[in-house]
């Protein structure tokens, strides 16, 4: 297991992990880093139907290893036992939480990431059922936005997050952003 000291440690500087094919974990730092500007986010308009219809229901921190391992459930995946047990005693400690849809069928979809000083570092996200963890990504936004989070990392730019307004910006301007972010005090629950 990562240690949460060194897991904290690296996210306050700017670096994630992540596993590779053969279990050995690996740091990174991208230039450019994708962000998703809190202020100006985007929501799709067949997320926004899918919200309004109340297709799923959401919940904040109920099944945040399920989460975990429905991101983890994919034929290449960067998150191994490791990192899942890693990010278990984060979320243990208060600093890792998940955001889950659910249906009639269950749980759905949802994401998980880290929240440091008033920042969100997205890790990943999955879906059992179409929509559902664009509508877990809506409703992250919305309470981050409650919140008073300023910074929601997403590491890499997707078509997915581009939907919602990520942008990739220079690594400089990134860990300017990480540190105001960090020196602010948010709370996530």
């Amino acid at each position: 297991m990562i240690s949460p000291n060194i897991l904290l440690g690296a996210y306050s500087i700017g670096y994630f992990p992540m596993a590779d094919e053969d279990n050995t974990i690996s740091w990174f730092s991208p230039d450019p880093r994708t962000i998703l500007p809190l202020d100006r986010f985007n929501v799709p308009r067949s997320t926004k139907q899918l919200i309004k219809k109340g297709t799923f229901r959401i919940e904040i921190d109920a099944r945040f290893e399920d989460v975990m391992r429905g991101c983890a459930a994919r034929k290449e995946t960067w998150i191994n036992q490791e990192i899942i047990e890693s990010y278990l005693e984060l979320y243990r400690l208060g600093y890792a939480h998940s955001v889950e849809s659910f249906d009639s069928e269950g749980l759905a979809g949802g994401l998980y990431g880290v929240a440091l000083g008033s920042a969100f570092f997205g890790e990943s996200m999955f879906s059992l059922r179409s929509g559902a963890s664009k509508v877990a990504l809506a409703h992250l936004i919305e309470h981050l936005n409650s919140k008073e989070f300023t910074l929601l990392d997403t590491q890499y730019i997707t078509p997915h997050l581009q939907m919602f307004g990520a942008v990739e910006i220079p690594r400089k301007e990134y860990l300017e952003l990480l540190r105001n972010a960090t020196g602010k005090k948010a709370r996530f629950r």
